[in-house]
């Protein structure tokens, strides 16, 4: 079960925001907007913030803690595929195209993440289009660096193969 969403205080959220990968290039004043939108989650140890399968249509960022990637490998545990730590972006997909989740989010400590809903987040669009560019833009560039990071690993691993002429 995921965590339920907290409201906090506009100042604390505009903080949050402002420091947040989502702030990086906004003025104050979007901070501010954006921040009216979005909700804290704290997440206990071995807590779910994203189910595997699931759809929840939120962006989330890690203030604090350290969340698991996990996929279900049909034995036993989840297989472990990566460790977020605070300033990561989660459920990137899912916010942009509404899919389902191909893996689950598995808190390794209490963690704090501050989320935003994809619904939410598109009444700025009439508002403030400048807004929603600048952080669909931060959006892009943490899909574009997961997207890097897993094809050095596929070359990684592709040559760990081939330089052991098959054995591993």
């Amino acid at each position: 079960m995921t965590p339920e969403p907290e409201s906090l205080d506009h100042a604390a959220a505009t903080r949050f925001v402002s420091t947040s990968c989502l702030g990086a290039e906004l003025s104050s004043e979007q901070c501010g907007a954006l921040a009216a939108l979005v909700k804290l989650r704290r997440v206990a140890p071995g807590e779910y913030l994203i189910e595997e399968g699931g759809n929840d249509d939120s962006i989330h960022v890690l203030l604090t803690g350290a969340l698991e990637v996990v996929k279900n490998a049909g034995v036993g545990d989840p297989a472990s595929l990566a460790v977020l730590r605070p300033g990561d972006l989660a459920g990137e997909m899912s916010f942009i195209d509404g899919t389902r989740h191909q893996t689950g989010l598995r808190a390794i400590a209490g963690s704090e993440v501050l989320s935003l809903e994809r619904a939410d987040f598109e009444q700025l669009v009439a508002r403030d289009p400048d807004l929603v560019y600048k952080v669909m833009r931060t959006v892009v560039r943490a899909a574009h660096g997961l997207m890097r990071r897993m094809n050095t690993q596929y070359i990684e691993l592709s040559n760990y193969i081939f330089k052991q002429h098959g054995r591993y």
